[in-house]
């Protein structure tokens, strides 16, 4: 039988996919043609993070890291659990790779993407290799993520692909950044408004 649950005015809704790996696979080559460098972020600055979510995050609605105060972020960013690279390009920041490492013996990819720009050149697979390699090399039993309905829509694939395995859904439903002006109007447009 069919359910169907009525959503609220002014907000988003998404079916999120929890993957995990519980050893590393065999990683999957970059072309060798890529451009581009991982870059870790030693001491990260609350203003160029958010600038890079966005970039990254804004086609996908991603918003939880701006309704958090300065402080609240900058103890995340400044945090000895937290790690976090990005991937450069000709001096600019096209990617971004945050892990974090606050559970025992596990990682969880926080956020993971690059740019419109660079999807499809390889980019977020040489950022994802170095994921795989960055958590493994710690006593991480565990390396695991979740993605949603809202994300790339070859994201599940690509991190089956990369040797996840999907372990449960949820649904989530918030309220649309786009109408409190966290994300400007435009953002993700595959994602009807409902004001």
């Amino acid at each position: 039988m069919e359910r169907f649950h009525e959503i609220g005015r002014g907000k988003i809704a998404a079916i999120a996919t929890s993957l995990e790996m519980r050893q590393r696979p065999p990683l999957r080559p970059a072309p060798e043609a890529l451009i581009g460098e991982i870059v870790p972020w030693t001491q990260p600055d609350t203003d160029t993070y958010l600038a890079l979510y966005r970039k990254v995050g804004a086609p996908h609605l991603w918003f939880s890291r701006l309704y958090m105060s300065q402080a609240e972020l900058d103890a995340v960013l400044q945090n000895t659990a937290t790690a976090i690279f990005s991937w450069r390009v000709a001096g600019e920041d096209e990617g971004l790779l945050e892990l974090d490492f606050s559970e025992p013996e596990s990682c969880e990819i926080k956020y993971f993407g690059v740019s419109e720009s660079q999807q499809g050149t390889g980019a977020a697979r040489a950022l994802m290799n170095h994921a795989i390699e960055t958590a493994f090399a710690r006593p991480v039993q565990r390396l695991w993520l979740h993605t949603n309905t809202i994300d790339h829509p070859r994201a599940l694939a690509f991190y089956q692909r990369s040797g996840f395995v999907p372990i449960g859904q949820s649904l989530e439903i918030a309220d649309d950044p786009r109408l409190n002006g966290a994300l400007p109007r435009d953002a993700a447009p595959h994602v009807p408004i409902f004001d």
